[in-house]
């Protein structure tokens, strides 16, 4: 017999290695990632559609067809001629059908109403999808750590969103006070949450497009002048969209058409001719539209600063994604020139409000890669 290693028990055979399975804590924390990331992705698009939808329904005067707030019945149409005519009987008692729209008859009643339902109808779907992922994650426990707040906000903003839709649409529903459509502000504060949702939506998208561990790594290469300025380009063009909410609600795109004087002024005639005067700057629609130009103009000039900065990261993904914006930014310049020289038509003018979506999302990203910046090596540029 041949003598044994006193150790030979205990080491076993060398020659099977064990597999190292790496990751295992992390594995049991991130979660569905891919799922929830796909789940986000249709929520982005059904608010993308809301904000067209939105638009067309402002464009073509037909917010304040429907003049109830029924958040769950109201998601059942007119069903009979009876019904439909209850519901012109109710729009017929508000001042924009006695003011403006005399002479629709029922069929021409039904066109706006359908764009209001519409648009309500999509808020009610998101809701529900929203509603359905959220629960449908929480209970299988697919939830990554620290994400539960988060995608919880996209469905807490829209429940408030919808309240605020109503707040607005119960600005025009007027009798005897000569309204004809909704309050600018409130139109505003509308327009402006909704890109609020869209830009959180977006950002939990770019974060979950790569793992924890990624992005901890990737954040050391923060590039924080630049992070700063395309955070200042974000808040800069939000506030544009504020503006153009207002130049909207009071149809202020179509009183000056000339361009780039207005009506053969730097200045329109009379920009303080309300009284309060403060009103000028929500109801005066010379003084708002030459606002929304000049900061128009402005924000094109800091936009050419973020991208001179820009083009000059150190890393050539950030670099395009700012080259993306500047390109974004030009082209909606142009278009908000279109759309006032040719009096706002609603093909040009919708087509303005979803650029402004594109744009945002732009600058969103390419703020995300300035503070998680992709690294390229030689071989890969």
């Amino acid at each position: 017999m041949s003598k044994r290693n006193i150790f030979e028990d205990v080491e076993g055979d060398r020659s099977v290695a064990p597999k190292v399975q790496s990751g295992l804590i992390e594995r049991n924390k991130s979660g569905a990632r891919r799922a929830i990331r796909a789940w986000l992705m249709v929520l982005f698009a059904l608010v993308v559609a809301m904000i067209v939808v939105g638009g067309l329904t402002r464009l073509t005067d037909s917010g304040l067809s429907i003049t109830e707030w029924k958040p769950v019945t109201g998601a059942v149409p007119p069903l009979s001629e009876a019904d439909w005519q209850a519901e012109f009987d109710k729009y017929q008692q508000i001042d924009q059908w006695r003011i403006e729209n005399q002479w629709m008859q029922l069929e021409d009643f039904k066109a706006i109403y359908w764009w209001e339902w519409s648009h309500r109808q999509l808020g009610r779907v998101m809701g529900v999808i929203w509603a359905l992922g959220f629960l449908g994650f929480l209970l299988a426990r697919k939830v990554p750590i620290g994400w539960t707040n988060r995608l919880a906000l996209p469905g807490v903003l829209g429940g408030l969103q919808g309240g605020i839709g109503w707040w607005m649409v119960a600005s025009g529903v007027t009798q005897g006070e000569g309204m004809v459509s909704v309050a600018s502000y409130r139109l505003a504060v509308h327009l402006g949450l909704a890109f609020i949702i869209l830009g959180f939506i977006a950002w939990y998208i770019l974060m979950l497009s790569r793992e924890d561990r990624v992005l901890m790594q990737a954040r050391r290469a923060k590039e924080k002048k630049l992070f700063s300025l395309s955070t200042g380009l974000m808040h800069f063009a939000f506030l544009q969209i504020i503006l153009g909410a207002l130049v909207a609600g009071i149809d202020a795109g179509r009183t000056y058409t000339d361009w780039p004087l207005m009506g053969g002024q730097i200045i329109p005639q009379n920009p303080l001719m309300l009284e309060p005067m403060w009103k000028n700057f929500f109801e005066n629609p010379g003084l708002v539209q030459f606002i929304h130009r000049i900061t128009g103009y402005v924000l094109l000039g800091f936009g050419v600063i973020v991208w001179l900065r820009g083009r000059h990261s150190a890393h050539p993904i950030t670099q395009s994604a700012f080259h993306v914006v500047f390109a974004i930014l030009l082209l909606q310049v142009v278009l908000g020139i279109t759309t006032v020289i040719y009096g706002a038509p609603w093909q040009i003018a919708i087509l303005h409000q979803l650029l402004a979506v594109v744009l945002w999302s732009a600058v969103l990203r390419a703020r995300f890669l300035s503070a998680y910046p992709i690294t390229t090596s030689i071989k890969d540029i």
